[in-house]
Order: C-alpha cells, then sequence, then structure tokens
C-alpha cells in the first residue's frame, strides 16, 4: 500500500507538470523564443532569408532587431531606438509592431525614425540576394500620421516626398537609397501610387509595377494592411498584393529595362545586397529620404517570387479568415 501511494504520488506529480507546460504554451502562430519563425507559412520557410517580428530585440542591444529568418541579418532601430517597439500587433500571435516616422519636417537631417542595416562592401548575409532569379517582400503595414511626409531637404515648406518608403532590399551599389526590390508608394505620371520597384542589374533601369487602385483606399490611415510584391528576375514578371489577392496594376516602364532579350536564366548582379531598409531610405542614418509615417510588423524577404497561392494562404495562416472578397 505504501509503494502503491508513493508511485501514484509521482504520477500525480508528473501530471500537474505536463498540465503546467501545457498551459503556459504558446498557441499556434504565436512567437518563441528561438529562432525558428512561428506564425510562417511552411511553404515560405526555406526561403525566408530575413524576418523581423519586432518582439525579438537582440540580447543587451534593444535598439536591435534579431532576424528570423535564414540569413540572420540583424537590423538597426534608427533614430528611436527602443521607443520605435509599439504595442500594437498587425494579427493573432503578434504583441509588437514597429514605429516609424518623420521626427522634425522643418529640419534638414537625419533624426527620421526608420530601420535596416547598410554596408559599403555589401552585407555577407545578405548573400541569398546575390545572382537571384527572384525576389518577394510581404509585411503588414498600418498608416499612423501625414504621408507623404514634408520634404525636409528643400526650402520651401509646402514640398512634399515624392514617395513613401515601406520596405526593400539594397542593390549592390547603393548609396542607402537605390534597391535590388522595394515595396513603396511613389509618384507615378503624377499621382502617388502603391508598387513593386525592382533593378536587375546594378546601376542599370529599374522596373515598377504600379497598383491601379487609389493608395489612400489600399492603405486607409489607422487599419492594418498585408501586402506583399514579387519580383521574377528571370520572366520580368512582377505582382501586388493586398490581404492575400492580386492587385491589378500595369508596368511604368516601356520596353526592356532589365534586359531580359538575351539567353536566361536571368539574374540580379553577382553582388550582395548593401543592405535592407525600411521606413525610408539611408539605413545609415545619414540623410533622411522619404519617410513613412507608419506601422509595421512581420516584415518577410524571400529569395524566391513566391505564387499567390502562397502569399493568400500566409495573409489566412495568421487571421484565421479566407482573402477578402
Amino acid at each position: 500500500m505504501v509503494r502503491r501511494g508513493r508511485y501514484a504520488g509521482v504520477a500525480l506529480a508528473a501530471l500537474l507538470t505536463a498540465l503546467t507546460a501545457l498551459a503556459a504554451a504558446p498557441p499556434a502562430g504565436a512567437r518563441d523564443d528561438g529562432r525558428r519563425p512561428t506564425a510562417v507559412h511552411p511553404g515560405l520557410r526555406p526561403d525566408l532569408a530575413a524576418h523581423y517580428d519586432f518582439e525579438h530585440p537582440v540580447r543587451g542591444n534593444p535598439a536591435r532587431e534579431r532576424d528570423r529568418g535564414f540569413s540572420g541579418t540583424d537590423i538597426d532601430l534608427v533614430g528611436g531606438g527602443a521607443r520605435m517597439r509599439a504595442p500594437d500587433g498587425a494579427h493573432r500571435g503578434s504583441r509588437t509592431s514597429l514605429q516609424v516616422r518623420q521626427v522634425n519636417p522643418d529640419t534638414a537631417g537625419n533624426d527620421d525614425w526608420k530601420a535596416g542595416v547598410y554596408s559599403t562592401s555589401g552585407v555577407p548575409t545578405l548573400n541569398a540576394f546575390n545572382a537571384v532569379r527572384g525576389t518577394t517582400v510581404m509585411g503588414w503595414f498600418k498608416m499612423t500620421g501625414q504621408n507623404p511626409s514634408p520634404n525636409s531637404n528643400t526650402a520651401s515648406p509646402d514640398d512634399l516626398y515624392g514617395a513613401i518608403g515601406l520596405a526593400g532590399v539594397l542593390s549592390g551599389d547603393s548609396d542607402g537609397h537605390g534597391v535590388r526590390a522595394l515595396l513603396e508608394l511613389i509618384n507615378v505620371n503624377g499621382e502617388l501610387r502603391l508598387v513593386a520597384l525592382g533593378r536587375r542589374i546594378d546601376g542599370a533601369a529599374s522596373q515598377t509595377f504600379a497598383a491601379a487602385q487609389d493608395w489612400r483606399t489600399l492603405l486607409p490611415p489607422g487599419e492594418w494592411v498585408f501586402l506583399a510584391a514579387t519580383f521574377d528576375f528571370d520572366s520580368g514578371e512582377m505582382a501586388l498584393y493586398r490581404n492575400g489577392k492580386p492587385l491589378d496594376g500595369f508596368y511604368t516602364v516601356p520596353g526592356d529595362p532589365w534586359d531580359l532579350s538575351g539567353p536566361g536564366p536571368h539574374r540580379t548582379s553577382a553582388t550582395d545586397p548593401r543592405g535592407i531598409k525600411i521606413g525610408g531610405s539611408f539605413p545609415q542614418n545619414t540623410r533622411e529620404g522619404n519617410p513613412c509615417n507608419c506601422r509595421m510588423d512581420s516584415l518577410m524577404f524571400l529569395d524566391r517570387a513566391v505564387d499567390a497561392a502562397l502569399v493568400r494562404a500566409q495573409y489566412r495562416l495568421v487571421t484565421h479568415k479566407a482573402a477578402e472578397e
């Protein structure tokens, strides 16, 4: 009887321990403390070079964010440091987002809040985007202030920037502005539009795919929106998506700006990107350029152009609903 009671006590203790661990476990899609990406569709994980959920500061330095993709490219929270972490998750399983903004529109300087990484010799951990055939940039965005911002680099107080920076991968010869693959809003024929802007060859022409719909409808103030841009550098095809659905749009540059007339496969320049820019240009913090008064969450940079089904699947995974009709 004594032996039986002892075994029963051990079993009960083990059961209580298991139940406690189960109760403490995060729900599906929630964050964890390891490097393995959470809230990421399995079909995206093999190509997820960089991923930032803004819930994983670098240990000992909350002004830097840890990359949860395979490249391990940590980024700087420029301008505001740890204050840029906002308690406003974009989707279920997210608690924190990144606040970027223009700080002083009346002063030409470099005090805007943005994020990214930069190196004049190229960022070696971003080698996945060296001689790559495709790229995808996706994430959640919320407009939180005036956009576009007043242009602090001109004398006229009425001038506005001609673009609103969202997120992108820099080219291999970038000064902190030029890109290989970028999701942003930019002036197209006198009208601001949501675009995917890509450059295959360093120093050569870029191509832009612009959404036909008014950007203020696509990104209404105070509303989280899931955006994705895909770049197929081999075929020349680009696409934009909002909340899991493809957007109608048009190419803005006639002809063959990516120089795809020769035999393929066609790839980008065989150079490591000089970095990543988020919420504006010049992540090395030397100048303000195209700031965004907005929040961002769950930013993903993939080394291939994913298809529409995977974009939709990622949206459905974190929202637990079908794409909007």
